[in-house]
């Protein structure tokens, strides 16, 4: 009964077991597969395929933020931002201007915004102006500034686009030396008053 076995063993094989004249077996045909490339990003692409820079919630920057990528705010910038993607977080906090290729602004800033693509959603909350070429607003944001489209709103002869000063202080009188033999002179926002 093992020799049935191991008959059948060797036809499946190919090699003769007891001086049976080898038959010709065609060798196992092996064809390679052409390899296919990954498929790669188009160019300028690869930045957006890497992971985001974060600025997590208890993270203050003081200064300006520069990145060849994406960065996605939580925490503070009080400073400039650019980048190619910006992500404002919902609890974020930008006091400076914006500028990327993409903006999504789901938090609070106080400064101008130039970006090929602004979205504001509705928790946004902006105080600035938008230089654009496609500008969205969902129902619910806060914007209070102006909009202007641009083919190029990230061209470098668009300037003029700064956070708004701080509000005036009020004016506080404050005398001015007095002299010998002179009345008391009180200056008041540049006039004279007696």
């Amino acid at each position: 009964m093992l020799s049935n076995f191991a008959a059948k063993k060797s036809d499946k094989e190919g090699i003769p077991l007891s001086g049976e004249p080898a038959a010709a077996v065609p060798p196992p045909i092996q064809r390679e597969m052409p390899q296919q490339a990954a498929p790669r990003p188009p160019a300028g692409r690869a930045a957006e395929r890497s992971q985001p820079s974060v600025i997590g919630p208890d993270l203050t920057i003081m200064g300006n933020l520069t990145s060849n990528g994406e960065v996605h705010v939580d925490g503070e910038v009080q400073g400039d931002v650019h980048a190619t993607h910006v992500v404002i977080g919902e609890g974020a906090r930008v006091t400076g201007g914006i500028m990327a290729r993409e903006i999504v602004v789901r938090g609070h800033i106080v400064g101008f915004l130039r970006g090929h693509k602004v979205l504001l959603q509705a928790t946004s909350h902006v105080e600035g102006d938008v230089l654009h070429k496609s500008l969205a607003i969902e129902q619910g944001a806060f914007f209070e500034g102006k909009s202007r489209r641009s083919e190029e709103p990230l061209a470098d002869g668009a300037q003029g686009h700064r956070a708004p000063p701080p509000p005036a202080q009020p004016a506080t009188a404050q005398p001015a030396a007095v002299q010998q033999d002179q009345d008391p002179v009180v200056i008041i926002n540049g006039s004279e008053e007696d």
